[in-house]
């Protein structure tokens, strides 16, 4: 796969069009509608609609006085970097975020920067942490609602919706442009009464309507409150696999389960009906800035065919298996995952009979399968400064990531022929996730049977026998990670963390200073190596090596200034070296963050008597002030304090 151009001269095109329009748009700013956005998360098209089985009476209203898109695609079957493609007009290969708890890039304009540049009030509501504010999505928005009960990950739609509502009941005269995200139908299923009696054996489809149902409300007080004419447009950011094709939920696959989405935009302008092009979810972000006067190149209201294009790149990026595109024209879908499988989406929507790579496909449709571009997994790995609260929230949600970039081999596996293994690695990756490594070791050990090159297998494996403390057993581990991946970091930096929690732990810090000497942003290794500076700074402190001990406490401090807590330590440290200027630095940063440090202050009164500050005095008095036991029999006895 190589490189293209193609695949955001659209969007270019577009937010240039929409800079032209922003001046005349701005004249007619009264008469522009308030917007609404809601984002169905994991809602199969198949789930809810005119069509569905589904009883969905909100959307079906929505749906009969609106546009709906029957053939509506989603770029990617997750859910930050589906939504980012929604706010930016752009696939992932254009915006750069193919998983979740990545971040976009604060160079890539989002739909509400330009909204609000326009004049409208901006206002989102999140429903769960996988679109937390710290992923890069806030900005624009007036409001940026992520409020989730005590302790939890995610919030139910009625709690979103009464957010939402309360938001709209405040007077507001600029039009609004609302943005609303509902989880509920994510797994594990567990819809509200009456929905889960009414859908007894079939949950997810409870959750679809319980959340239909607060569709409804959130409608209803939007064109109630909303400021002028009122835009509605909902989608789903992609679907749920529910064992077809052997995926349970989604993220793996490009099947119509996970990929084909409900779409409706309802308001000034739109004459309902529906329609039967291929569309993509992106082209919202065009839609929605059509419908506040931005520029209509790119709107779905514009009717126009267009080869739709979706990946699935997490089995690439996460066990170096194929990556996966899709091409949707016409009535034909084809996926590339090393070889082609196409299928007629009209006449076989399950997708149950391949007519491969030799169908008679529509023009440029295959040119474009094979343009998109890969991701690079060094670049597109995990981010490396999630920190541990994080981890633990996206983890309750089900999204638990590699911890490596994969190694990439020629004769990697398709994802399509490695379903058996999907459950598997969802029950070692919630396992690991939640500390419980005894019982991770033999799903572990199962996954490297069945996939010899998973380089995140063996990682975590090596990773639960050293946490364990079983230092032969992680040894050996890490020297498979080593055979799968002889030239990897992450295999010397989880190398250099085994070392680390042993006796042997002199050994980490050499393989530590290297990787940091590479890649100086690896927060991993800078915080590792740091602790291991101040554990040796310490241990010199120990043994009354105090040289020795200031510089590895500088070092320390160096390599992460945002987290060092030792200044303490350092000032009491310089001040014993008779480095006084030092000495003062350090214990005024030390009392910044804790000022009634009864230590701290008595040190800095040492060190204000010694530089002959001129308020020396009152710096005693407070020592005095706010003595403790440790420090009120040293006062007492302190020389420094009696000089006139």
């Amino acid at each position: 796969m190589r490189q293209t151009a193609a695949l955001v001269l659209l969007a270019v095109a577009a937010v240039s069009s929409g800079c032209r329009a922003r001046d005349a748009g701005q004249s007619a700013a009264a008469a522009r509608p308030s917007i609404l956005l809601v984002t169905l998360d994991t809602t199969r098209a198949d789930a809810i609609g005119p069509d569905a089985s589904t009883d969905t009476p909100s959307f079906n209203q929505l749906a009969a006085r609106g546009l709906r898109f029957r053939q509506a695609y989603a770029t990617v079957p997750e859910t930050l970097p589906s939504h980012i493609s929604m706010l930016t007009g752009l696939y992932p290969a254009g915006h750069g975020v193919h998983e979740n708890a990545r971040y976009v890039a604060d160079a890539t304009p989002l739909l509400a920067e330009r909204l609000h540049a326009a004049g409208y009030r901006t206002t989102a509501f999140v429903s769960a942490f996988a679109l937390a504010r710290r992923f890069g999505l806030g900005r624009g928005f007036d409001v940026y609602d992520e409020t989730f009960p005590a302790a939890q990950s995610e919030r139910p739609s009625r709690a979103t919706t009464d957010a939402a509502l309360a938001d709209l009941a405040q007077p507001a005269t600029a039009p609004r442009f609302m943005w609303v995200h509902y989880y509920d139908p994510h797994a594990p299923y567990a819809p509200p009464e009456p929905f889960r009696s009414r859908f007894a054996g079939k949950p997810y489809y409870g959750e679809v309507a319980a959340m239909d149902e607060q569709l409804g409300r959130l409608v209803r007080g939007f064109e109630q409150h909303a400021p002028g004419p009122v835009a509605i447009v909902v989608a789903a950011d992609h679907g749920e696999g529910l064992g077809d094709h052997g995926e349970a939920q989604h993220g793996q696959l490009l099947y119509q389960s996970t990929m084909h989405v409900p779409l409706v935009i309802a308001g000034p302008g739109i004459a309902p009906g529906t329609s039967d092009v291929p569309v993509s979810t992106r082209r919202i972000f065009f839609t929605i800035l059509d419908l506040a006067g931005l520029g209509a190149e790119g709107s779905l209201r514009a009717g126009r065919d267009e080869t739709v294009l979706g990946e699935a790149m997490k089995p690439f990026l996460e066990y170096g298996w194929q990556p996966q595109v899709m091409a949707v024209a016409g009535r034909f879908k084809s996926i590339l995952a090393g070889t082609v499988e196409t299928y007629d989406v009209a006449a076989d929507p399950g997708e149950t009979h391949d007519l491969g790579s030799a169908a008679a496909v529509p023009s440029g449709m295959r040119k474009e399968l094979e343009a998109y571009p890969a991701p690079s997994p060094d670049v597109a790995r995990a981010p490396d400064n999630l920190d541990a609260e994080a981890k633990r929230r996206l983890a309750a949600l089900g999204y638990v990531s590699a911890g490596a970039a994969p190694v990439v081999r020629k004769d990697a596996p398709r994802p399509a022929d490695m379903t058996a293994l999907f459950p598997v690695i969802e029950r070692a990756s919630a396992l690991f996730a939640a500390g419980e490594y005894r019982a991770a070791i033999p799903v572990l050990e199962r996954i490297l049977a069945a996939d010899a090159h998973n380089l995140d297998a063996a990682l975590r494996l090596a990773t639960a026998h050293s946490i364990l403390g079983e230092a032969d057993q992680a040894i050996a581990a890490f020297r498979v990670a080593a055979a799968i991946a002889p030239q990897s970091q992450d295999v010397r930096t989880y190398l250099a963390l085994h070392y680390a929690r042993t006796p042997e732990w002199p050994r980490a810090i050499p393989l530590l200073e290297a990787i940091v000497a590479e890649s100086p942003g690896r927060l991993t290794a800078v915080d590792a190596l740091a602790g291991l500076e101040l554990r040796q700074g310490r241990e010199a402190m120990d043994r009354g090596d105090t040289a020795a001990a200031i510089a590895a406490f500088e070092r320390a401090r160096q390599l992460s200034p945002s987290t060092f807590a030792n200044d303490l330590e350092l000032g009491v440290l310089y001040l014993a070296a008779r480095r006084f200027e030092d000495a003062r630095a350090a214990l005024d940063r030390a009392l910044a963050a804790h000022p009634a440090d009864a230590m701290a202050l008595f040190k800095r009164a040492q060190v204000s008597v010694l530089l002959r500050e001129p308020d020396a005095r009152a710096r005693i008095e407070l020592a005095k002030k706010r003595a403790d036991a440790v420090t009120r029999p040293l006062i007492e006895h302190e020389e420094l304090f009696r000089q006139p």
